[in-house]
């Protein structure tokens, strides 16, 4: 009966032994698995970086932006000479047919009317045309400088490798910025310097 209990004891203490060793065992692989994973997301966000610039200061130091200014400026210039000649000129036309008013008939007061009612439509709708050409100018102008930013900070980002780039102007959507992650003079500085070489290349 000793030998039986005794061997009993053996068992039970091998087996608390073998359980002794999973419990710890599977303890240090969970703290080893934990430890990968916090080092993983560690690595993970030294990787991750973002950048900024501020849109007011690029439209106001790329040469692109205000060439393209220029543009829209001398083009509704050129809107309001043209209405403004077009004016002057149904101004005349009224002015003559006032003057002679009251030596027309009936027939031909009518007339002198719908020709009147005729040049306002016609002044309406050239009004209408211009301003549409200069919405379009102004929409294609934007647009082609936009595909520039975009297109020049993909080839910016291809050695600097930020996660994202956003464009800040103050009282939109951003509250705060460290002027640390502030990339807007090197886009202004590189982007005049694409524009310059383009313009050197259109000369030539």
């Amino acid at each position: 009966m000793k030998q039986i209990s005794t061997l009993i004891s053996i068992v039970a203490l091998a087996a608390s032994g073998v359980l002794f060793y999973l419990h710890f065992s599977q303890k240090e692989q969970i703290k080893k698995q934990q430890v990968v994973t916090e080092n993983k997301k560690s690595d993970s966000s030294a990787h991750f970086s973002i950048a900024y610039f501020d849109i007011d200061t690029l439209q106001k130091n790329y040469n692109g932006f205000k060439d393209a200014e220029e543009k829209i400026k001398g083009k509704d210039l050129s809107n309001r000479n043209q209405l403004s000649n077009l004016n002057n000129s149904n101004q005349r036309r009224l002015r003559e047919l006032q003057e002679k008013a009251h030596l027309m008939t009936q027939t031909e007061g009518e007339a002198a009317q719908r020709e009147l009612a005729q040049l306002q439509q016609q002044f309406s709708q050239k009004e209408q045309e211009l301003d549409q050409e200069l919405k379009k100018l102004q929409m294609e102008l934007m647009t082609e400088i936009q595909e520039k930013v975009e297109l020049y900070l993909k080839k910016y980002n291809q050695e600097k490798g930020y996660s994202f780039i956003f464009s800040y102007r103050p009282g939109e959507l951003i509250y705060y910025k460290d002027t640390m992650y502030d990339i807007t003079s090197h886009l202004v500085k590189g982007l005049n310097l694409e524009y310059a070489q383009l313009k050197k290349k259109v000369k030539e």
